[in-house]
């Protein structure tokens, strides 16, 4: 069974543990620290995971990764950019396509956000295809705008309007 929940002090181990491996954090933000360590896993539980809808990810009563939508400013109040990541163990399991299902409904009953959009690194092809499975379209390619570890990326943006 897959539930999305809050994050709790005992995720922390496994955070380091997902967290450090290259593999799962190849296409993340480089504002994810690197090596990841127990202060950074604190931070997480206690101050990042607040922010907007976010939520960790349980399958079968395991914690696996993690999905949110954080709202933008301003004029973006109404729109929310997704992220997600998943263990490298759980992968190739429809995981995060079901868990992306459950945060658009979460997101949907709190009334305030009436579009998502996500960034995908070009070359993430899994990612991609997540987003599309439950109707993101992609509206965009915005050229070498992401720079992570000395490279550049293109980013591919999704959106979908949920209200």
């Amino acid at each position: 069974m897959l539930r999305l929940r809050a994050f709790q002090n005992d995720d922390a181990p496994l955070l380091i543990n997902y967290l450090n491996n290259s593999e799962v954090v190849q296409f993340l933000s480089p504002k994810i620290p690197n090596p990841y360590t127990i202060d950074d896993a604190r931070w997480w539980i206690e101050t990042g995971s607040k922010a907007g809808h976010t939520f960790a990810i349980e399958q079968n009563g395991h914690f696996v990764g993690c999905i949110g939508a954080i709202a933008g400013e301003f004029e973006y109040r109404k729109s929310a950019e997704v992220g997600y990541w998943l263990a490298q163990e759980y992968w190739g399991q429809a995981i995060v396509l079901k868990a992306l299902a459950l945060l658009i409904e979460q997101v949907q009953l709190s009334k305030d956000i009436i579009r998502l959009h996500a960034v995908v690194f070009e070359g993430n092809a899994r990612s991609a295809k997540v987003l599309e499975k439950v109707g993101f379209v992609q509206e965009g390619c915005l050229q070498k705008a992401i720079y992570k570890q000395g490279d550049f990326y293109n980013a591919l943006v999704y959106g979908k309007v949920i209200a």
